[in-house]
């Protein structure tokens, strides 16, 4: 950046490997840090892979400018696109030339993250890298044997160390991943920063009431593939007692959704179940005020925005004890933690609490939302201003 000191609003490059339309937690994140960004003044433009198949194009009709790169389908996702590096070096240069950025903010170290800060580094362009992969995400798509995902997984923490090691400061949204970062790709200093939520989004409003389920409904939000185990959280609901007749709504889609669905006919949960698909923000909304427990069985999960979503809507969880979803729960105050794979426990524990005074359940989900304030997406924004302009900074938004 030229002027690293001065206040002035900056034009900011945010390279992303994934962003919406896809749904994941990356692509959110990359989303909401461009609208927020570009709600402080700065000038904000997103890099990302062509959502459809054809040429890279600029899609300069929203409130910030995306410019898509040319990509191509894999066979194995439903949705992911990677691009080429002989087919985008040059279009990445040449953007750099029109946006001419201040700053840039790769969000992987994949094609599109790893091109951008080599072409900010070839121009003396400060460099933020975030890091929201962890080498577990690709084990669903890469179908060989255990033996030779290891050897994928190793090279892509090795890939990930050479390329965020040359940016000037690499970020992570949880302590427990940026210990992984250390251990694995071997980065020193990576500073742990929460992905930051609004909670006021999902919160009533004054005089808005919640139309509540006829049956007790546990919700789950995010891409139905492998490593959420969602299969996990159906059976807990086939095993909860009968008289309490418990519903789930599931929100979302990916590549699994086939056989939950036969799972749920197997089991005869037809009636008790439901596919919700890809929903609106504000469908999304109502689902999370009104579900009565939230229930995440995913075990390689970063951060989990959609869990920090539930928790502002004043919702108790309940939630795999894996990676970093220890992080948001506090035991019998809004939720629980349970073995991940076990439906077993989690049945129980969703019995629990369903069974619980309502009064009971409100204060677990009051005490959720409570839990979120330290997560404030203000607080993520203003310290990566903070790294934008390259003042100090001695602890992340967590």
């Amino acid at each position: 950046m030229t002027d690293a000191t001065a206040d002035k609003p900056l034009t900011i490059l945010i390279a992303c490997d994934t962003y919406p339309p896809h749904l994941n937690g990356a692509a959110q994140f990359g989303y909401r840090l461009a609208k927020g960004l570009n709600g402080r003044g700065h000038d904000v433009h997103v890099l990302a892979p062509n959502d459809v198949d054809g040429g890279s194009r600029s899609d300069l009709d929203g409130d910030w400018p995306v410019h898509r790169l040319r990509s191509h389908g894999v066979p194995t996702h439903e949705y992911w696109r990677i691009c080429l590096p002989w087919q985008i070096k040059k279009e990445i240069s040449l953007l750099f030339d029109r946006v001419q950025p201040d700053v840039v903010h790769i969000q992987c170290h994949y094609m599109v993250g790893e091109y951008t800060l080599y072409e900010a580094e070839k121009r003396g362009i400060r460099v933020i890298a975030t890091n929201h992969f962890m080498p577990a995400n690709l084990d669903p798509f890469l179908p060989f044997p255990r033996w030779f995902k290891n050897i994928v997984a190793k090279n892509s923490w090795k890939d990930m160390g050479k390329v965020m090691g040359r940016a000037a400061v690499v970020t992570t949204p949880t302590p427990l991943a940026a210990k992984a970062m250390h251990a694995h790709a071997f980065l020193p200093d990576v500073l742990p920063l929460s992905n930051g939520i609004d909670a006021s989004v999902y919160e009533l409003e004054e005089g808005e009431t919640v139309e509540r389920n006829e049956h007790p409904t546990v919700l789950f939000v995010g891409r139905l593939a492998e490593e959420k185990h969602v299969d996990v959280m159906i059976d807990a609901v086939a095993k909860t007692p009968a008289h309490l007749n418990v519903c789930a709504e599931i929100v979302g889609g990916g590549e699994v959704k086939p056989a939950l669905q036969a799972q749920v006919k197997r089991l005869g949960l037809e009636d008790r179940v439901v596919f919700r698909g890809l929903v609106s923000d504000g469908e999304l909304r109502r689902a999370y005020q009104r579900a009565d427990v939230f229930v995440m069985p995913g075990t390689a999960e970063l951060q989990s925005l959609v869990t920090l979503e539930a928790m502002s809507a004043s919702t108790p969880v309940l939630l795999a004890d894996a990676m970093a979803l220890p992080h948001l729960v506090e035991a019998g105050r809004n939720g629980y933690l349970f073995t991940p794979g076990n439906s077993d426990e989690l049945s129980e524990r969703l019995t629990g609490i369903l069974e619980l005074d309502p009064a009971e359940r409100e204060r677990m989900g009051a005490h959720s939302r409570s839990m979120v304030e330290r997560h404030s997406l203000d607080a993520t924004l203003s310290t990566f201003e903070d790294l934008y302009y390259g003042r100090p900074v001695t602890q992340g938004a967590i």
